[in-house]
């Protein structure tokens, strides 16, 4: 069976205050939300569920809320996004409650510490600092995330890039690190002949090597392939998230016209009728 998602609903005889209750005389939705949280998180009489996470059990539950609201943005669903981003605030309350709990933090604290950083990191808006363009804010704003992880005794250029996102992303950002100080390509024709090159090597571990050297070299092969995209300007996350929704598309046209056939004769012959009328190509 499944596990619930963390539950943004009360214990049974909650008040109506800690039950999420709409009243004009009541406190804050957002201190109605810490209400509720800390409830289930309440010892005998809150739910069994909440009570038994952990940071690392509830930080799954956050990248997915996070991915759920990108979705919502990119469909343009504005009630699903306001939806989406509830139950993204909730995950931040949560991970709050439980530090709370063990003495570390609470959700004020969470919220000064982005007030503060906010502030430091726009002198254009709060100092005297110029930002012009949302060039010149970006160069400032790197700037003094640089500064910041030489105060955090970060010594490497990569140190902070985190290792729980998406690999074509966290792909992204590291080549981004690492051009900052030139260890990049001059154009995206170089990149191209890398990937050439990439290939090759992918083709020669096919004929020689193990199972573990292929893996390795078609990984070698996507971080190329994310450099391109960088170098093309292209979000190489948002790009592969485009093809997915183009294959989606495509595919249960194919399926809807098969009719249930496996063979691949059909199969190939239909993607390729599906294409040419997506393209409009006679």
């Amino acid at each position: 069976m499944n596990e619930p998602k963390p539950s943004s609903t009360p214990a049974s005889g909650a008040s109506p205050a800690a039950s999420g209750a709409d009243s004009s005389s009541g406190p804050k939705s957002i201190d109605r939300l810490l209400e509720i949280m800390a409830r289930l998180r309440t010892p005998v009489i809150g739910c069994p569920w909440d009570l038994e996470q952990t940071f690392a059990t509830i930080a799954p539950y956050t990248i997915e809320e996070a991915y759920e609201v990108a979705d919502a943005v990119a469909r343009e669903d504005f009630g699903e996004l306001k939806e989406e981003l509830g139950d993204l605030l909730l995950q931040v309350v949560f991970h709050a409650q439980m530090a709370a709990e063990q003495g570390l933090f609470g959700f004020e604290d969470v919220a000064a510490a982005i007030c503060r950083k906010l502030v430091e990191r726009h002198p254009h808006v709060f100092g005297d600092a110029r930002g012009d363009s949302p060039g010149a804010v970006t160069e400032t704003w790197e700037a003094i995330k640089a500064k910041e992880r030489t105060a955090k005794g970060l010594a490497s250029v990569l140190d902070g890039v985190a290792r729980a996102l998406p690999a074509l992303q966290r792909a992204e950002k590291l080549q981004k690190r690492a051009a900052r100080i030139g260890f990049d390509w001059n154009d995206p024709l170089a990149v191209l002949d890398k990937i050439e090159e990439e290939i090759a090597e992918i083709r020669a571990a096919m004929r020689d090597e193990t199972q573990e050297a292929i893996g390795e070299e078609v990984g070698d092969l996507l971080f190329a392939v994310a450099n391109l995209a960088r170098h093309l300007k292209i979000d190489p996350e948002d790009a592969l998230r485009k093809g997915n929704t183009k294959f989606e598309r495509r595919f249960r046209q194919v399926e809807t016209r098969a009719g249930g056939s496996t063979d691949l004769a059909t199969l190939e012959a239909l993607w390729q009728e599906v294409k040419r009328e997506e393209k409009k190509i006679p």
